[in-house]
């Protein structure tokens, strides 16, 4: 009798270990989902134009690499979806809709399914013709190829993990210091573009960062997306060709945690860095802002993948030449008088194009795009004012909303009502802003019916 205790405390010590060696030793559930990814470099050189200002540029080098990087997401019975980010300042219709025809054609994945992101570098070659310079026929192949290309691998890579072996993980990070409202109400009434005037924002900024993760049975990362909302520009070498420190967070941070990174340009139409963070350290924020949320994220079980693609119809807005004239010569004159001469015939050239097409519709796409309950892309056609995007956000049906600009096409500038009143660069009459003033709020109730839509 003395020696039962002992005995029972032997026995419960021997299943104790048992139960932890199992626990070691036995295989991990495998996930709901299969998950293939790639990336395929859009080779540039130093002959090409760069976009993303008033004047073609040129550069000599290169930071980093220009991408475009795929992740296609299959939920075995319940949906197959392509997510498609491209190092480059903006895509149209005329490029990405053959590429889309391509991939359905190649791989199975329906157009509609497939979501194409710019990241709006504007430190890469000219893909669509505004301000000063012309798409580059060469590049703009490239890219075009580059997208089939790197959703067709990533397809491949997809099938060849057998049964689903991924899980989702979502965050709600947060990055407040990279950027801010830089619509700024100047003393004359004015609203800043250029220069350094002090002056009051009129708009918000949206510092969310939400990050989405697909991680393997053992927890590795398989893809990482992450979404913010700031203009993507700046480079860490100079004069450069670069994807800028949204992209080269992201392509330093494949080396650090593993697996491929994508960003998502968010609503930024109004939002630059004019908090003036070296570029190099806008790097290493965003790195570690993505690194926190990725900690941080818990898992959410993806019933299905659902996306929804539809026409929006709108209009090109009309003009008065001797109005538009004033506003650009008023404020380039003041705030950027050595500009004048060339800034100004850059605007009249643009609107000589555009004025017999004053009133003509134009079509374009809006997506929205499920991960089970709980997230959901959007995808807007333009450079999205981010008061819009917040609207969006704060009437979604989902608990966790991304939206996307530049997605599938671009239509220009898509400033809000009040900001068309109190005008700006963004809503000068030209080819990088010319839909009809309300277009941005009509996006905007069209998004949240598709939303409510897909909830149901």
């Amino acid at each position: 009798m003395v020696i039962f205790p002992f005995i029972k405390k032997l026995c419960a010590k021997a299943i104790l270990l048992l139960i932890a060696q199992l626990l070691l030793v036995s295989p991990c559930v495998a996930g709901d989902l299969k998950v293939g990814t790639a990336a395929v470099n859009l080779v540039a050189d130093d002959s090409m134009e760069i976009a993303g200002s008033i004047l073609p540029g040129k550069v000599k080098g290169q930071e980093g690499e220009l991408r475009a990087i795929a992740v296609v997401i299959e939920k075995p019975g319940g949906g197959k979806v392509a997510i498609v980010a491209c190092d480059v300042l903006f895509l149209t219709r005329a490029l990405v809709d053959p590429a889309l025809v391509e991939i359905e054609k190649t791989t199975g994945i329906a157009a509609d399914q497939i979501l194409v992101n710019c990241t709006h570098t504007h430190h890469a070659p000219c893909t669509a013709s505004v301000h000063g310079y012309k798409t580059n026929s060469i590049f703009f192949n490239r890219v075009q190829a580059g997208i089939v290309k790197a959703v067709q691998q990533a397809d491949e890579d997809l099938n060849k993990s057998g049964d689903a072996d991924a899980d989702f993980f979502f965050q709600l990070g947060e990055e407040k210091t990279v950027g801010a409202n830089s619509r700024l109400l100047l003393e004359d009434g004015k609203i800043r573009w250029t220069g350094n005037a002090p002056g009051a924002p009129t708009g918000p900024f949206d510092p969310q960062l939400p990050v989405l993760a697909f991680r393997r049975a053992d927890k590795s990362l398989l893809a990482t997306i992450y979404n913010h909302s700031t203009h993507t520009i700046g480079t860490v070498k100079g004069r450069v060709r670069s994807p800028s420190f949204y992209g080269l967070a992201a392509q330093q941070l494949e080396g650090e945690i593993g697996g491929s990174v994508v960003f998502l340009e968010g609503a930024s139409g109004s939002t630059h860095n004019i908090t003036r963070v070296p570029t190099a350290e806008a790097v290493v924020r965003m790195k570690d802002a993505v690194k926190l949320a990725l900690k941080q994220s818990q898992h959410h079980p993806v019933s299905q993948l659902k996306s929804i693609k539809r026409n929006f119809i709108f209009k090109v807005r009309e003009f008065d030449e001797k109005i538009e004239e004033e506003k650009v010569v008023s404020y380039v004159g003041k705030y950027a008088a050595k500009r004048l001469e060339s800034t100004g015939k850059v605007f009249r050239d643009m609107r000589k194009l555009l004025a017999p097409q004053q009133g003509q519709q134009r079509e374009t796409w809006l997506q929205v795009m499920a991960i089970g309950e709980d997230v959901v892309l959007v995808g807007v056609p333009a450079e999205y004012f981010t008061g819009l995007g917040v609207d969006i956000k704060k009437r979604s049906p989902f608990k966790y909303t991304v939206v996307a600009e530049l997605a599938n096409d671009w239509i220009g500038y898509l400033p809000d009502r009040e900001a068309h009143q109190l005008g700006g660069y963004q809503t000068w009459m030209g080819l990088h802003s010319y839909a009809e003033v309300g277009t941005g709020e009509r996006i905007a109730d069209e998004i949240v019916k598709m939303l409510k839509e897909l909830k149901k």
